[in-house]
């Protein structure tokens, strides 16, 4: 990772392409995000611009009348940089460098920069630079010299190049390195959650701001950053939370989704969003603040697909119901959602309730149990340790005491295979 010298604000135009794909509402509504991301990227964003066309032009995106026309525009109000809603593909982005003579810049480009801003740890800063990497390889060109480490801005915080010539074979050789390192990374990650077996995980996932480090605060006293800002939070913090006295689980909280968001991004931080794969219970939050709170949801639940952590149980959380002055949403809400909970982590609103939906759903999925076998049951151990987490082993003489944890269908099927062995 470079380091950034004086980076100044950048002034910065936005563009987005209206298809059929998206009413004009959403697609400035996906603006008002993409400005959001900009702010949060330290630019200072001077004009947003539509094109309404059936589908992206092949070698500009925008056409090549309303390039020249964006051209013109930045020329007169000395703007830097030009950011696409959209990613671009490398033919693009060169045609579009070489008319405007500005950074271009498309979504994935800019989560990237804001990502490698907000990287501390070296977990973190690992699974950036390779995902920017995988991002520049096919992109090199002229204009990126302004990856130098004397200039800096929006878009260049990571890697680098310090020149048009940078040979593609190192960046390739240090993304196989990134990758080994990446691997050490998760097995030494694997080896620290080998011990929080003994507990029952839940995650906190949702569209980013939604306010989950607010609510992992609120319910752990975990202390960690929560601010309302785009991807404040990228690593993964895991803390204990005792619904009642003796029932305990492991409540972690992780990077934000949204929409669009980069596949290279999501294949880089797989170590940690292991934590979603492995949890338990998926506790999603929903910032129903939001007018398009539906669409984000849409968003998470896609990206959870994705991880193949789709079929879990699942708790919705509606947040910030404070910031709620139509009580119309939350009666629409309470009748197409009867399974969610509506909440406000920062004022701690209707948290006892979710506490309570909490320990019930322990009480119900959750089964502890001890059972004693004979040393020659191999098979019925075997299929012990295939459908629970087991706690305990203890052998004495001829039998085996075993401890175990598992879910109410996995603990019927075991006392079936128990019941059957005395028949």
């Amino acid at each position: 990772m470079i380091d950034i010298i004086n980076r100044k604000k950048e002034r910065a135009v936005l563009v987005a392409l209206i298809t059929g794909d998206y009413s004009k509402a959403q697609v400035e509504e996906h603006l008002g995000e993409l400005e959001l991301l900009a702010n949060t990227a330290g630019a200072d964003v001077v004009f947003k611009i539509t094109q309404d066309r059936n589908r992206p032009d092949p070698a500009t995106f925008i056409g090549k009348g309303k390039a020249e026309e964006i051209q013109q525009l930045i020329e007169l109000n000395d703007i830097q940089l030009v950011i696409f809603d959209d990613d671009l593909n490398p033919t693009q982005v060169r045609n579009l460098e070489k008319l405007m003579e500005r950074k271009i810049l498309d979504r994935s480009g800019l989560i990237l920069d804001i990502f490698a801003q907000h990287a501390k740890t070296r977990e973190a800063k690992t699974q950036v630079e390779l995902a920017q990497l995988q991002y520049m390889l096919p992109r090199l060109s002229r204009a990126w010299t302004h990856l130098s480490k004397q200039y800096g801005g929006i878009g260049t915080k990571g890697p680098g190049e310090t020149q048009i010539e940078t040979d593609r074979r190192m960046i390739r050789t240090r993304i196989s390195k990134l990758k080994e390192n990446l691997k050490k990374i998760e097995a030494h990650q694997e080896t620290k959650s080998s011990g929080r077996k003994d507990f029952i995980t839940a995650c906190l996932v949702g569209y980013t701001n939604a306010g989950k480090s607010t609510l992992l605060n609120r319910l752990t006293e975990a202390g960690v950053l929560a601010e309302d800002k785009l991807f404040a939070t990228l690593d993964s913090t895991t803390r204990a939370f005792e619904i009642e006295k003796n029932k305990k689980i492991l409540l972690s909280d992780t990077v934000g989704f949204i929409r669009k968001l980069p596949h290279h991004l999501v294949a880089s931080f797989k170590t940690t969003l292991n934590v979603v794969k492995d949890a338990d219970i998926i506790l999603h939050v929903i910032d129903v603040s939001n007018n398009y709170f539906e669409d984000h949801m849409q968003v998470v639940e896609s990206t959870l697909e994705e991880l193949e952590s789709n079929k879990k149980i699942q708790v919705k959380i509606f947040n910030k119901v404070d910031a709620l002055r139509d009580n119309s949403r939350m009666d629409y809400i309470s009748q197409q959602f009867k399974d969610g909970i509506m909440i406000s982590a920062e004022r701690g609103m209707n948290i006892g309730n979710l506490k309570k939906m909490l320990l019930e759903i322990y009480e119900k999925n959750f089964v502890e149990c001890t059972v004693e076998l004979k040393q020659h049951e191999s098979k019925l151990v075997s299929w012990l340790y295939e459908l629970a987490e087991i706690l305990s082993a203890d052998y004495d003489e001829d039998k085996i005491i075993i401890t175990y944890r598992t879910n109410a269908s996995a603990h019927n099927k075991i006392q079936g295979l128990l019941k059957s062995r005395n028949k």
